[in-house]
């Protein structure tokens, strides 16, 4: 059963994936071009985008991943956000 949530929810989520995307192309061109300064420094940039808007998207909705990666509120609310099946 799909459980609706704010349009936020998923604009944050869909924002991230994009970042993870472009941080994953960037990584790879790093590999064969690891003293491009321009390549490097969209990396940092995106890199700390995806910082800002992982921590907007754990403020409002919980943990993204829980390996001690990210802080948790009280009480321990990892299993209370909705699965992605679920969404």
């Amino acid at each position: 059963m799909a459980i609706k949530l704010d349009e936020q929810y998923y604009r944050l989520l869909e924002e991230l994936q994009a970042l993870d995307f472009v941080l994953v192309e960037l990584t790879l061109y790093l590999d064969t071009h690891p003293r491009d300064p321009q390549a490097l420094a969209q990396f940092n940039q995106f890199s700390l985008k995806r910082h800002q808007v992982a921590a907007q998207y754990e403020a409002a909705y919980g943990p993204l991943l829980q390996f001690g990666h990210s802080p948790t509120r009280e009480p321990w609310d990892w299993a209370q956000a909705p699965w992605p099946w679920q969404v």
